[in-house]
């Protein structure tokens, strides 16, 4: 027996706050960033002809994101679509990976390179995070897959007054792995969207059917062999199960014939 599963079925969205612990680092980030003047936002983000996103909905994002060591804008994006804490800082809207880093490297460079060396080092205060997780002499970002690999050297930063500097640094850092970042993605965003498949219905349809005749058939794949057997034994065990015939008269008939 299974638990009921459907997608079909229509829900309300989700209220977020409920997944939200009281006191995760994601509510820190969100309350510091609320706290700050919204005219240091008008100043640097003025906005356009057109409805903009919020500043402060994507410095959240942005410095949430640095704090989970997360800095490529299309995997920064694709945290919003799938993880709960940056759906519930975004207020579930989804700005895409072209709008983060425009907004981080045109526009609010320098106040997000401050915002940031505060927080973290508010965060490092309160021991949320470890100032030696984030930067170490001779740091350096690469690309690779879409993902960032840290490759790490050995004197851990240790005087505060080098913070502001060292983010400086990491910024630059970003700003380099992003472009080339883009250069290998030529400008379209994860493949995993799907923009440029050519998946049908029809293909899908046709590949589910050529996966069941070969879990049909006899599987090459050892524990797929032996889930195959079990549900075949199971099958033939169930079909030989003789189901005695119900008496009309009903349970209570047949105890009074018994007695």
């Amino acid at each position: 027996m299974y638990i009921q599963y459907t997608m079909d079925q229509l829900h309300l969205p989700m209220d977020l706050e409920d997944d939200i612990p009281p006191h995760h680092l994601v509510r820190v980030v969100n309350d510091a960033v609320n706290r700050l003047d919204d005219q240091i936002f008008t100043d640097a983000y003025p906005g356009g002809g057109r409805d903009s996103y919020h500043p402060k909905m994507l410095t959240k994002v942005l410095i949430y994101a640095y704090t989970q060591r997360i800095y490529s804008s299309r995997q920064i994006a694709k945290a919003i679509r799938e993880n709960v804490m940056f759906m519930w800082i975004a207020g579930r809207q989804r700005p895409d990976f072209r709008t983060i880093n425009r907004f981080r490297s045109e526009r609010m460079k320098d106040v997000l390179e401050t915002i940031f060396t505060s927080v973290l080092q508010l965060l490092v205060e309160e021991d949320y995070v470890k100032l030696e997780h984030y930067f170490v002499d001779g740091t350096k970002i690469e690309a690779n897959a879409n993902r960032y690999t840290f490759v790490w050297g050995k004197a851990v930063v240790k005087q505060k007054a080098k913070l502001q500097e060292k983010v400086q640094t990491l910024f630059a850092t970003i700003a380099q792995a992003e472009k080339q970042e883009d250069g290998e993605q030529a400008g379209q965003d994860l493949a995993e969207l799907g923009e440029l498949s050519a998946l049908t219905s029809e293909k899908l349809e046709a590949a589910v059917q050529q996966l069941e005749a070969k879990l049909q058939t006899q599987p090459k794949d050892k524990p797929l062999k032996k889930a195959v057997r079990a549900s075949q034994r199971f099958a033939s065990a169930f079909a030989e199960i003789r189901v005695p015939a119900r008496d009309p008269r009903g349970s209570e008939q047949l105890q009074q014939d018994g007695s």
